[in-house]
């Protein structure tokens, strides 16, 4: 599977589950990853509870359950390999449609790298070969 034809063909709802080093969990809801050539996911991040705790403990795990008839989608597990802040290259990634007002009133983002250690599909323990 290619993740980056699997996330532009398929609709649906994304969960990050991240902890801190304290070890307390905490789960959001994410948007699709962009997946980069070199297949290297990027999450855009505000700064609030999953940005601080991916600066504590890199790894992280993200659940993508499709909108379709039954239980299917993904469960990517992930290391962060690095962060950027660069505005420019976060408004070409940035999805959502808020006024520039809006957008800096909800505070800074983070363009934020992973690799994928490990994936699997959405139920049972299948992996899922990535290409």
């Amino acid at each position: 599977m290619q993740l980056k034809n699997y996330f532009e063909n398929n609709h649906g709802t994304g969960v990050m589950s991240t902890a801190g080093r304290d070890g307390n969990v905490a789960t959001a809801i994410y948007a699709s990853p962009q997946i980069l050539d070199d297949g290297t996911l990027a999450f855009i991040m505000r700064d609030r509870l999953t940005h601080k705790n991916i600066n504590e403990n890199p790894y992280a795990a993200f659940m993508f359950i499709e909108d379709s008839a039954g239980y299917k989608g993904v469960r990517l597990y992930l290391k962060k390999v690095k962060e950027d802040d660069n505005a420019e290259l976060i408004a070409k990634m940035t999805r959502q449609s808020l006024s520039p007002e809006e957008d800096a009133a909800m505070g800074p983002k983070f363009i934020v790298y992973f690799q994928v250690e490990k994936a699997l599909k959405l139920v049972g323990g299948d992996d899922v070969v990535l290409d």
